[in-house]
Order: C-alpha cells, then sequence, then structure tokens
C-alpha cells in the first residue's frame, strides 16, 4: 500500500527492501510485481523468461514490463524480443515513449524513422503505438493484448507515447537542452486532466466531485506519511539494523562474511 511504498523510499524499519533498493525499485510478492530495476531493459527478458514458465507450467498468468525509449537501444531488448516470439510467450512488452532518453531526444536516439511500436514486426510480435495520456486507450489496449497472451496469442510490443514533464532526476536540469515550457506546447496534454473533461462531459463527474476527492486523496497520503516516518526515516530512528547487509545472499552465511559482521558491529560499539 501507500505506507509500504513510503517507508521503502524512506529505507526505514519497515522498508520491504531492507534499505538495498533505490526509492520505487520495491517488489510485492503477494501481487505478483517483481522487483523494478535500475539496469536498462533488464526486465525485458525476466519478464519473457517469467511467462515462457508460466506457459511451461500450464498456467492461466501472463507478464508485462515496462522500459523507456532510450532502452530501446539495449541488447536485452533484441534479446526479449527474439525470445518471446520464438517461445510464443504470454508477455505485454511496453516501451514508454516519453521523448526523452535522458538529454536525448528519441528522434534520434532511434536511428530511423519507424516508431518503437515497428521493431517486433520482423519477428512476428504485433506492435500496437497508443496514445500513452489517453487513460482509456492504454486499457483498451493492454486488455486486448493480455487476452490475447491468455488465448495462447503469445506477445505483443506497446509503444506508449507520452512526455516525460520533469527532469530525468535530481541531477538532471533538463533547461540545459529543451525549452522550459516545452511541456505546455504537448498535443496530447495532461492525462488526469483529459479524463475529469471526458467523465464530465459524460455526465458522470464533475468540478465538485473532483475537489472532495483530492481533498481526500490530501488527507490520505497525510495519513500514510505520518504512519510511515512513525517507522523511522533516514535521520530519525528507528533504523534498519546494520546486520542485514550481510544477510540474504546465501542460505547459510559463510565464515567470511561472519567475520566481516563481527568486525563491524565491533566497530560501530567503538563509536558509539
Amino acid at each position: 500500500g501507500l505506507v509500504d511504498m513510503m517507508c521503502q523510499c524512506l529505507s526505514n524499519s519497515r522498508d520491504m527492501c531492507k534499505g538495498r533498493q533505490m526509492p520505487i525499485f520495491y517488489q510485492n510478492k503477494e501481487r505478483n510485481l517483481f522487483t523494478i530495476s535500475g539496469n536498462l531493459a533488464t526486465q525485458y527478458p525476466q519478464a519473457v523468461g517469467w511467462a515462457m514458465g508460466a506457459a511451461i507450467k500450464g498456467e492461466d498468468h501472463i507478464a508485462a514490463s515496462w522500459i523507456g525509449d532510450g532502452s530501446t537501444a539495449e541488447a536485452d531488448f533484441h534479446y526479449a524480443l527474439t525470445f518471446a516470439a520464438v517461445y510464443h510467450a504470454p508477455v505485454i512488452l511496453n516501451v514508454v515513449n516519453n521523448q526523452w532518453a535522458i538529454s536525448t531526444f528519441q528522434g534520434f536516439a532511434g536511428g530511423e524513422r519507424r516508431p518503437f511500436a515497428a521493431r517486433g514486426l520482423g519477428l512476428g510480435i504485433p506492435g500496437i503505438r497508443v496514445d500513452g495520456n489517453d487513460l482509456l486507450a492504454v486499457y483498451a489496449t493492454t486488455k486486448w493484448a493480455a487476452d490475447r497472451a491468455r488465448g495462447g496469442g503469445g506477445p505483443t510490443l506497446i509503444e506508449l507515447v507520452t512526455y516525460r514533464g520533469g527532469a530525468h532526476s535530481t541531477s538532471d536540469d533538463p533547461s540545459r537542452y529543451r525549452p522550459r515550457d516545452e511541456w505546455a506546447a504537448f498535443p496530447l496534454g495532461d492525462p488526469l486532466e483529459r479524463l475529469k473533461q471526458h467523465l464530465i462531459r459524460l455526465g458522470c463527474w464533475s468540478e465538485d466531485q473532483q475537489a472532495d476527492l483530492e481533498a481526500q486523496l490530501k488527507e490520505q497520503v497525510a495519513e500514510a506519511w505520518k504512519e510511515a516516518v512513525s517507522h523511522g526515516t533516514l535521520t530519525e530512528p528507528p533504523f534498519l539494523d546494520v546486520k542485514l547487509m550481510f544477510e540474504d545472499v546465501f542460505a547459510e552465511m559463510p565464515e567470511h562474511l561472519k567475520k566481516q559482521q563481527a568486525k563491524l558491529l565491533s566497530l560501530r560499539g567503538e563509536l558509539s
């Protein structure tokens, strides 16, 4: 839930990843959410492999993975497409084309005029290019691909056309390589605002309902934050036990790690 996500970002005593991952790079085994990876495109072959395993076991499961447009330049992107095509894996491979691979415009990064969705066609993988800022279009496309995969139709490659409105990271200054107001000129607009206006036109939503919802969500986030920080922050206790950095690698900790752990705990005692 929301509290678990915040605790993972804070690397506190309730962090499901025990302080070993970047913010938002979490997992949830109960919901079949595989650990998010910061390495470019590695999740593609992982998703294909998992989907192949599910198919071999006769399970009615599918896998889905997402990468950015820049990651299509990685070898793992092509490996995954090849395996998915050959083994007819029940997988949905998504490319989130937000126009920028950090500071490189996707038009240059692509090195070709065809869209990213076309890259699977040579392998016999259907490719669909969809307005990534249209929630209903994304849902309809994804459902079609999911139903197709579950029905034995194999993989689908989906390109989600969107725009990265902010910086790539806190170390990135997008104003150095694009106009500051470029986001305002993006023709596909804000996905949340578009959905709201669509529902209002249908008569099933209103500005008053929107205001009430936003107030409820702000209260929910504030309550979740209050709960999350009670389990510690990066600067306030309770902190994660330093012993954790030596655990969860081996079923039984080898002697050299036991010695390192003991030495660290001894040094920590001397410094405290």
